[in-house]
């Protein structure tokens, strides 16, 4: 059900599809088990986390997971879910989000943005960020500091640059022990991207 209300809602970029959210669901769903939290909170918080779409460049962006937890509260409240849930669930999802910048005071929202910043890692996440970077017409990277070794990263105007603005640094700050090794692994595939992106254009990755 929460699926299909995601699905009307609509997302706000290719990144943030109904494939993301059910990776987040997925990676959740595990987090929850090891970390003993309630899936009763876990789950349509994953669930209806973006289900507000606003832009990565929008100005609203910010505002989207405060708009998202009280779009998700009404929609819930609709289909008679428990409301003992609610406050907890629309603090997950409020502050799952890095542009809110809220500190989750609950294992189960630290859980859910958790499972969502893991979608920023890895494979996928290198997939999620050309993506994103390609339909707001970032360059690709500097043509001759693509690493940022003498410049301030800048990931307003080259996708690469948002690794070492954000990406390179989710690991250390997941909440969760099995979220931050997951995170670990993925983290090194990354840098393992950029060592051959080195190699092709010529140009040595030191980390």
């Amino acid at each position: 059900m929460c699926r299909d209300f995601f699905l009307e809602c609509g997302s706000a970029d290719a990144a943030h599809d109904i494939t993301h959210i059910e990776r987040v669901v997925k990676v959740a769903k595990t987090l929850c088990v090891d970390e003993q939290a309630q899936m009763a909170v876990v789950l349509p918080a994953a669930w209806l986390h973006d289900c507000v779409a606003v832009a990565k460049n929008h100005p609203d962006r910010a505002k989207a997971s405060q708009m998202a937890a009280d779009k998700a509260l009404s929609f819930l409240h609709s289909i008679n879910y428990d409301e003992q849930y609610f406050e907890a669930i629309h603090h997950a999802i409020v502050a799952h989000s890095f542009s809110a910048n809220i500190t989750p005071l609950t294992l189960e929202a630290k859980i859910v943005q958790d499972a969502d910043r893991m979608d920023a890692l890895g494979a996928i996440g290198i997939s999620r960020c050309m993506k994103v970077g390609g339909a707001i017409c970032r360059g690709l990277y500097h043509p001759t500091d693509p690493f940022a070794y003498h410049r301030e990263a800048d990931d307003g105007k080259y996708t690469l640059d948002h690794f070492f603005v954000k990406l390179l640094g989710i690991a250390d700050s997941m909440n969760t022990q099995s979220a931050r090794l997951e995170a670990q692994k993925r983290t090194q595939y990354m840098h393992d991207f950029l060592s051959q992106l080195g190699e092709e254009i010529g140009i040595v990755y030191e980390y």
